[in-house]
C-alpha cells in the first residue's frame, strides 16, 4: 500500500490514498511506500524506521512578495494604516486568548466591524457553553433519580416477599425443578404438590 503525505487542499488524483502530515502521530500498518510532499521529517523518519520506501518531494518556497504602491502615500495615510493594522492585531490576539478586548481610541470601520463579529461569536459560544452545562446538570439529575427509583424498587421487592412463595421456590430448587421467575403462587404450589414424596 502507498500513502501520500501532503498538505495540499485540492488536485488529488483518484484512486490514491492521501494523508495530511499536520495530523501525523504514528505510522499506519501495512504501508510499503510513502511519498512525503514538503518538509515533514518526522513522517519520513517514522516510515524509514520500519523499512518502508520513502520518497520526499521538495516544495519550492515562495519568494517574499513585494508590496507595490501606486502613487505616493502620505505619512498620515501610512500612519492610519499602521494604526488600523495594530488595532486589528490587538483584537485578534485578545480573541485568540479568549479575552476579547476593544482597543482604546477610535477604531476604523473594519476594526470596529471585526470586533462586533468576534463579540457576537463570543456571545454565541458562551450561550452554547451554558446550554451544555445545563444539559450536563440535567443528565446528572436524571441519573440520580434513576438510582433512587431502582433503590425504591429493590426495597419494594424485599417488602413484598411472600415467605410461602420463597419456601416453595426453595423446595423446587432443592429438587432441581425449574419454574418461571414470575410464576404464580398457585402454579408453584402445583409443582410442589407434584414432587415425589420421600
Amino acid at each position: 500500500m502507498e500513502l501520500i503525505y501532503t498538505a495540499q487542499r485540492d488536485g488529488f488524483e483518484p484512486g490514491r490514498m492521501y494523508r495530511n502530515p499536520r495530523h501525523f502521530d504514528q505510522i499506519e500498518l501495512g504501508v510499503e511506500s510513502v511519498v512525503v510532499v514538503g518538509d515533514w521529517p518526522k513522517v519520513a523518519a517514522a516510515y524509514e524506521e520500519v523499512g518502508a520506501e520513502v520518497s520526499v518531494i521538495e516544495v519550492p518556497k515562495m519568494a517574499p512578495q513585494k508590496v507595490v504602491v501606486v502613487g505616493d502615500l502620505s505619512s498620515g495615510v501610512s500612519e492610519l494604516l499602521i494604526a488600523e493594522l495594530a488595532s486589528i492585531g490587538m483584537i485578534v490576539e485578545s480573541f485568540a486568548v479568549q479575552s476579547l478586548e476593544r482597543p482604546e481610541g477610535e477604531l476604523s470601520e473594519t476594526a470596529s466591524r471585526l470586533f462586533e463579529v468576534l463579540e457576537a461569536v463570543n456571545v454565541g459560544v458562551s450561550s452554547l457553553q451554558h446550554e451544555r452545562d445545563s444539559a450536563v446538570e440535567q443528565v446528572a439529575k436524571l441519573e440520580q433519580e434513576k438510582l433512587d427509583l431502582l433503590k425504591q424498587l429493590d426495597e419494594l421487592k424485599v417488602a413484598n416477599v411472600d415467605p410461602e412463595i420463597e419456601a416453595m421456590k426453595a423446595k423446587l430448587d432443592g429438587a432441581g425443578i425449574s419454574y418461571r421467575a414470575n410464576a404464580s403462587k398457585e402454579s408453584l404450589q402445583k409443582l410442589v404438590d407434584d414432587l415425589p414424596k420421600v
